[in-house]
């Protein structure tokens, strides 16, 4: 077992750190809202810091999952950064979704200190973080990765090295890009349903065992036709991921049309809002679009 900091306890950090706990390993949290650290310390043991250096002091193991690249600095450097308090040797391990650049900014300054950096999002929304079945796409140097996979699989359902630094986050733009087309088409499918007069439980019922199936489809479905949106991944959340993969393309010259489209109907559901809402509210925008 491990000697583990984990940074961040939002509604992926708080049950993450909370499975690596129930493994057994020592673990010691940070958040910035110091009452919920001292909540999961109460509910799972271990300790917390009141800083992001405190909270790592001695571990082996450093795991992140903040809000964007500039929480992501703030924690990592500074005088009371992660870095700051990181032994030699030590491997941290980012589960944020943030910009490439600054992961392999990071990468960077971590390597002049001797420390290992990982960049490995994650996919799989509250529900699999709760249950331990995330999918978990990394960069960064093997050695590093080979350590802290067997640590990562805590929380894990897959978790793969897709290349160098930088390659977890590129790879999550992918599977950002897939979702948001998805998700409107699932959206315009179930409009479709209720103006033709259609039930929709009973559409997709039939549709979904077709090509038509997807994750989003069987776990979506009925929280949309039901107008509940308050779950879930945020479409605030989502447009920082969208503009991460636009600016991304710009730079790359992937062609990215559907997904620029998705971005600004999401830009649609915030005017109405649904900054806080489910992605799956874009079917509310179509509703309200008559």
């Amino acid at each position: 077992m491990a000697k583990i900091a984990f940074l961040g306890l939002g509604v992926m950090g708080y049950p993450m750190a909370g499975h690596l706990a129930a493994k057994g390993h020592d673990v010691t949290v940070y958040n910035r809202t110091t009452s919920k650290a001292e909540e999961w310390v109460k509910q799972h043991g271990g300790n917390f810091g009141k800083t992001p250096a405190e909270a790592v002091a001695g571990a082996e193991f450093v795991m992140s999952c903040v809000g964007n690249d500039d929480d992501l600095r703030s924690v990592c450097t500074g005088e009371d950064g992660a870095f700051a308090g990181m032994e030699s040797g030590t491997v941290f391990v980012d589960h944020t979704t943030v910009s490439a650049a600054v992961t392999r900014e990071l990468y960077a300054v971590a390597a002049q200190k001797d420390i290992a950096f990982v960049d490995a999002p994650i996919s799989g929304g509250q529900a699999g973080a709760e249950n331990g079945v995330l999918s978990v796409m990394c960069g960064g140097d093997k050695e590093a990765f080979d350590r802290a996979e067997p640590v990562i699989d805590a929380y894990a359902k897959i978790c793969r090295l897709l290349g160098e630094c930088g390659a977890g986050q590129l790879t999550k733009m992918c599977n950002q890009i897939a979702i948001a087309g998805l998700v409107q088409g699932l959206a315009e499918s179930l409009h479709f349903a209720q103006k033709a007069g259609l039930d929709g439980e009973a559409v997709v019922e039939v549709i979904s065992q077709g090509a038509a199936g997807s994750w989003q489809m069987m776990n979506r479905h009925k929280t949309m036709l039901d107008d509940h949106y308050d779950h879930g991944f945020a479409v605030d959340w989502m447009r920082k991921d969208l503009g991460i993969c636009l600016k991304t393309a710009d730079e790359n010259g992937a062609s990215l049309p559907v997904t620029a489209l998705v971005d600004q109907f999401y830009k649609d559901v915030q005017k109405l809002g649904g900054k806080r809402w489910d992605t799956s509210s874009l079917l509310k925008r179509l509703q309200e679009m008559g």
